[in-house]
């Protein structure tokens, strides 16, 4: 079994800046694609920004200048640096990985964290 335990969340005013940890557990054989998605009430689930195994990134458009997304595939632990941070960035925030398990390595399976809560208001 994979776990996704997200991290770093909490309240920050408008302009700061705020970073967020995502690690991995569990019988783990590799970790391909990792992102970031955020969902604020009553919008669907978004991107923010993902990595593939290989360190290629890619930004959602509101995420683009001011989110830096980096990976640590030793620790198995993905980070999410805001900075800039607005009120419209309040959201969950939940991390996502491929994984190819241990046990199953014919499989890769997709993984959610339980999301942390980042909340953007002076």
């Amino acid at each position: 079994q994979v776990q996704l335990v997200e991290s770093g969340g909490g309240l920050v005013q408008p302009g700061g800046s705020l970073g967020l940890s995502c690690a991995a557990s569990g019988s783990i054989f590799v970790i391909y694609g990792v992102g970031w998605y955020r969902q604020a009430p009553g919008k669907q689930r978004e991107l923010v920004a993902q990595s593939s195994n290989g360190g290629t990134t890619m930004y959602g458009d509101s995420a683009k200048g001011r989110f830096i997304i980096s990976r640590d595939n030793a620790k198995k632990t993905v980070y999410l640096q805001m900075n800039s941070l607005k009120p419209e960035d309040t959201a969950v925030y939940y991390c996502n990985a491929d994984v190819v398990g241990i046990t199953d390595r014919d499989n890769v399976k997709n993984y959610w964290g339980q999301g942390t809560q980042v909340t953007v208001s002076s």
